[in-house]
């Protein structure tokens, strides 16, 4: 199944587990967010209706891409302007292209996972409390 989103003013044909280079989203590396403006989807050589139907993708890392060098001149008077830029992007990998609800199913799914985990770092003894900074400063000599 393959769609079309749209972000960042730019459209993108999209499938499961492909990679993409988006303008900058906020969150950070390892996150799962849903691409909501679909424009287009389909399966093979059909479309389908787009009602509800959502991507959702994992935030591989935010990084900048290729320098871009500006550089302007006026000839005969002595003007140069040397000038660049790197567009900040979103690096995304497509998890699953469907409803919302099977969306959130698959988004589900991986907390659940993550609560045993939690009931083990529960089950872990608590910390010492340190030592305060008062009885540091009796033990230093006065000068």
């Amino acid at each position: 199944m393959f769609a079309v989103v749209r972000t960042g003013g730019k459209q993108y044909r999209v499938a499961a587990g492909d990679k993409i280079a988006v303008e900058k989203l906020s969150g950070e590396a390892g996150e799962t967010i849903t691409l909501g403006d679909v424009l287009l989807a389909g399966d093979g050589g059909e479309t389908k209706d787009i009602a509800g139907v959502v991507v959702s993708a994992e935030i591989i890392a935010q990084a900048k891409s290729e320098k871009v060098v500006v550089f302007k001149k006026r000839r005969r008077h002595n003007y140069r302007r040397k000038n660049g830029h790197r567009q900040q992007l979103t690096l995304l990998r497509i998890l699953a292209i469907g409803d919302e609800k099977q969306a959130a199913k698959k988004e589900a799914a991986p907390k659940g996972e993550a609560a045993p985990a939690a009931v083990a770092a529960e089950a872990t003894p608590a910390k010492v409390a340190a030592p305060k900074k008062a009885a540091a400063k009796a033990a230093k000599p006065a000068e």
